[in-house]
């Protein structure tokens, strides 16, 4: 069954262009090393009705002029997510990206984790 790496993050609207060029570089990398999907989506309606759970900028704790990204990368399995990340990880590309003071939002704040698919239609 196939594995997913998702992550959500807030990101300031000023930076949304920047946010969008580092995550087209870092996808290409990602499926250059395997990944056999990259998907980067801004919010656009993240209100929620009464009582349908909690907002993605609510648990987030989104500060004004901030958007909320929901994203994941798709792998055949959780081996095969870990070789493909561990490649990512040396590509000398990524560093430039991976530096805290370069990217354009507050990597403490992104949520991250690993998930085996469990329903796949």
């Amino acid at each position: 069954m196939r594995y997913v790496d998702g992550f959500v993050l807030p990101v300031p609207k000023k930076h949304v262009e920047a946010y969008r060029r580092m995550s087209q570089k870092a996808g290409k990398i990602w499926r250059e090393h395997g990944a056999l999907e990259y998907r980067e989506c801004m919010g656009e309606d993240l209100k929620v009705k009464k009582g349908m759970g909690v907002s993605f900028p609510t648990r987030m704790k989104s500060k004004p002029g901030e958007t909320v990204f929901f994203s994941w990368i798709v792998y055949k399995s959780r081996a095969h997510r870990d070789k493909v990340n561990a490649k990512v990880m040396k590509d000398p590309r990524m560093a430039t990206m991976m530096d805290p003071d370069a990217m354009p939002f507050d990597g403490k704040r992104m949520l991250y984790g690993g998930f085996e698919v469990m329903v796949d239609l």
